[in-house]
């Protein structure tokens, strides 16, 4: 392929991603509470800057659905003003994971925390974005937007504003769901652009009583973190922020980089230069004061399916973000905010992997356990909380399984020959019970020999417990060797 068939297929991939970004930038920083021209921002650096580094070629960085819960409690906690020192460090982190060589290490995480992190987030934009659908403020955290729900139904019965919302929000989800379904309007349009587009002509004409994004100006919307922003970052509480942003970015990036290469040809994905493009990308949005960047499969998927063949194309769709920032800014002034919930809504809803769900219940039953209780940890509790609960299991779950034990008894017709047993396997605290439970069933009356040397794996505890049977069973006139 020569230059100039190359570069036209990045310069037409750039169009379709730009197209894409744009309204999920703008809704990502309105469901974060912060204004919109910050999720402009992170798209604009996330082409621009993390683009042209090297990783993946065809991956796309920006704001992503996936830590908009995230952002919304540090917001709420912290301040805006914080948010670029969590971002700052996350970034400075990322780098120094990347040039520590860790980030092949993220590949080691279970698929199944995570799935059910990402479903756990899901459920939570949901829960949140349900209300903005009708111009409502959330109560706050999953469960009680959940118990508020009925509260929401019967207020929005009554209100002739939010019910014109709810038709607004009701009628993007819509279009998400039908306009792929026909393929040739699809290939010339994305459908989040045509949601945005038909959903803000509507209020237009009809001059609906609905909320609109508030615009500030790019560079009035910028703000660098200050030197006690940059202090606080010594709380307990901050810095475990920094530690989930810099994580859950890292792992969402890198699963999506994995997910990329699987659908081109071209150059495979180096992960730990991948992860120094995301820390450099993250770095420059905390100076900036601005969403925190992830790569983001949405985009990805649709640079790869437009025909991209180089970075070129990402960088451009950040250039396309910068000109549409800097000249047309009013225009963002007339989009309806139930608009962008309902693609927040849809964009929640693709998270969760129902579809997935079921085969994994049936052929890795306890992977399905990690994911389904990593997603009710977040919703309950919260995210960093929650994907840490979930390792945990996933941790626990491994251990289980991996250390299968079981003894070989061999009992002679001569009762003066000693019964053999053999232990084979992985003999750990967690199968300890069992081991003892089938030693003691054992015929006290007779001498054992106890072969160990079968044992992959025995820990202390075992052999404690072990040394203690034998202890126990010479004790009641008989003898107990163990032999390893």
């Amino acid at each position: 392929m020569n230059r100039l068939t190359s570069f036209r297929a990045d310069f037409t991939a750039s169009i379709v991603v730009f197209l894409v970004a744009v309204p999920l930038c703008v809704g990502v920083a309105v469901a974060s509470g912060v204004p919109a021209e910050l999720g402009l921002v992170t798209g604009i650096v996330g082409g621009l800057l993390t683009g042209l580094l090297p990783g993946s070629s065809l991956q796309v960085s920006g704001p992503a659905a996936g830590l908009t819960v995230l952002v919304f409690e540090a917001v709420k906690e912290y301040g805006i003003g914080t948010l670029g020192a969590l971002v700052l460090a996350a970034g400075l982190l990322q780098l120094a994971m990347g040039a520590l060589k860790l980030g092949r290490w993220f590949r080691a995480i279970s698929v199944a925390v995570v799935q059910g992190m990402l479903a756990g987030i899901g459920l939570v934009l949901i829960a949140g974005q349900l209300y903005a659908l009708t111009d409502t403020k959330a109560p706050g955290s999953g469960l009680a937007n959940i118990g508020s729900l009925p509260g929401l139904v019967a207020d929005t019965i009554g209100s002739e504003r939010a019910l014109s919302a709810f038709a607004i929000g009701a009628a993007t989800i819509a279009i998400l769901i039908l306009w792929p379904r026909w393929k040739s309007g699809a290939r010339v349009l994305p459908a989040p652009l045509v949601a945005v587009a038909l959903a803000t002509t509507a209020v237009w004409a009809l001059d609906l009583p609905v909320a609109r994004v508030k615009v500030n100006g790019l560079l009035e919307a910028i703000q660098p973190p200050g030197l006690a922003d940059i202090g606080r970052l010594a709380d307990i509480g901050v810095i475990g922020t920094v530690l989930a942003f810099a994580l859950i970015a890292s792992a969402e990036s890198l699963f999506s980089a994995a997910a990329v290469d699987r659908l081109h040809d071209g150059a495979r994905t180096d992960y730990d230069k991948e992860l120094m493009a995301q820390g450099a990308g993250n770095t420059v949005c905390g100076v900036l004061g601005a969403l925190p960047m992830t790569a983001v499969i949405v985009r990805s998927a649709a640079n790869v399916q437009a025909g991209a063949k180089t970075k070129l194309s990402r960088v451009l769709h950040g250039a396309w973000i910068l000109l549409f920032a800097a000249a047309f800014p009013a225009a963002l002034g007339v989009v309806p905010i139930a608009a962008l919930a309902g693609i927040l809504v849809y964009s929640g809803w693709k998270l969760i992997p129902l579809r997935d769900l079921r085969p994994l219940w049936r052929e890795h039953r306890g992977e399905a356990v990690v994911l389904m209780v990593t997603a009710v940890a977040i919703f309950t509790i919260s995210m960093f909380e929650g994907v840490l609960i979930g390792l945990l299991v996933a941790v626990a779950k491994t251990a289980w399984e991996t250390s299968h034990v079981h003894l070989e008894v061999h009992t002679p017709d001569d009762e003066e020959e000693p019964v053999q047993v053999r232990a084979v396997g992985n003999a750990t605290f967690l199968r300890l019970p069992k081991i003892l439970d089938q030693l003691e069933a054992l015929p006290a009356d007779r001498d054992i020999e106890l072969d160990i040397s079968g044992l992959r794996h025995l820990d202390h505890a075992c052999t404690s417990a072990l040394t203690n049977w034998a202890e126990q069973h010479r004790r009641s006139s008989r003898s107990a060797e163990l032999v390893s």
